[in-house]
């Protein structure tokens, strides 16, 4: 096993992401206990010492599951992470509450890592509103002991992270970010980790196969990879490709059967990063995948400039591209939640003026009725 070096720890690199366990006949909140302790025994033998789980992966259930598997190995031997689950603005008032309840479920004395779960802009003014003590509270955690180290994931915008950086960047010890190949460019994952890299702070990657949808591509594309590593499945190139970036720490891997568990950890005992001409290949791969539903948005502005209902229509149009590509998903939907109803995508008037400025081309209004309809269903 890989391991990375953070603050005088020895961290695996790759973590045991606790979100998709395997469960008893697809139910989500049935977590299959004999498979998952074979697994966190297998783990253990390999050298995998990270463990991610939250409040809310598996109903709930996830922080029970690890807390009882974990149990039985010595504490010592483990580094194991939860999050305060703000992305439900209904748990703002509640953070001591859940907390304690989280130290229960897992077992556990204190957090090696605790994070702020999925800063957005559908909680960002509730994260930094000093009334409900998060921050506070979370910083008496990390100095009574229970809390290690404090960090945060996020899937919001550049905007977003930067104004939770101004206001507690200078705690974070570190951040997790959804990168992959693929969301390098589509999700402006490069240019998220160039922020958290600007304020010291290292990342850990969540998603590296794109919950899966990177580990079966294309036959021609799948034959292009294999024509420049034909040993290499496509799973061990998302994480070859993310061993080559600069700051990253912990590879966490949502892995639901015993299969994916030790084809993962093969990757891990050896690090391999890819050179620039496959990095290049994937890249292109990428923008072939995305550019068939995307539209090719420069965030130019000028139609911002002209709409009289002064819709955010860049941001909408990324926010699309994505929406479009995962078929549903709830980045669209989470982010929209902190838009006013009549700033959203549905308020737009289709009067057109956009168009007529866009450099681009964009048939924006119809973007506009389709998002809202798509978000509507």
């Amino acid at each position: 096993m890989i391991y990375s070096d953070f603050q005088g720890k020895k961290l695996s690199a790759l973590g045991m992401g606790c979100m998709r366990l395997p469960c008893v006949d697809g139910d989500n909140s049935k977590i299959d206990m004999d498979a998952a302790r074979e697994m966190f025994a297998y783990a253990f033998e390999k050298g995998i010492n990270y463990f991610d789980t939250a409040w809310g992966y598996h109903n709930g259930q996830s922080e029970l599951a690890v807390g009882e598997l974990l149990s039985e190995y010595p504490r010592e031997s483990f580094y194991l992470a939860s999050k305060f689950p703000g992305y439900d603005v209904s748990n703002m008032d509640k953070v001591e509450e859940i907390f304690e309840k989280q130290l229960k479920k897992c077992r556990v004395d204190y957090f090696d890592f605790y994070l702020f779960h999925n800063v957005c802009e559908k909680n960002i003014n509730e994260y930094l509103d000093e009334k409900f003590g998060i921050y506070e509270y979370l910083m008496k955690q990390k100095k009574n002991g229970r809390i290690k180290h404090l960090g945060f994931s996020t899937h919001g915008s550049l905007h977003t992270m930067k104004r939770f950086l101004d206001a507690y960047g200078k705690d974070m010890e570190f951040c997790q970010l959804q990168i992959n190949w693929l969301d390098w460019e589509f999700q402006n994952a490069k240019a998220k980790a160039e922020l958290v890299a600007s304020y010291g702070i290292p990342v850990w990657v969540m998603e590296p196969v794109r919950g899966g949808s990177l580990v079966k591509l294309a036959p021609e594309h799948e034959a292009e990879l294999r024509a420049l590593r034909p040993t290499s499945t496509m799973a061990e190139w998302a994480f070859r490709f993310l061993q080559g970036l600069d700051g990253v720490k912990v590879t966490l891997s949502g892995m639901s059967n015993f299969e994916q568990l030790k084809e993962n950890i093969e990757t891990y005992e050896t690090a391999k990063p890819l050179n620039k001409e496959e990095t290049e290949a994937l890249f292109r791969i990428a923008r072939e995948k995305t550019e068939k539903t995307a539209l090719p948005c420069t965030s130019c502005r000028y139609c911002t400039e002209h709409c009289p209902m002064e819709l955010d229509i860049p941001w909408f149009i990324e926010l699309y591209n994505e929406h479009v590509y995962s078929g549903g998903g709830f980045i669209a939907p989470m982010a929209l939640e902190a838009v006013k109803e009549d700033k959203r995508p549905s308020a737009c008037l289709g009067c057109r003026a956009c168009e007529e400025v866009c450099p681009q081309g964009i048939k924006i209004s119809e973007m506009m009725a389709d998002f809202a309809k798509r978000l509507k269903d």
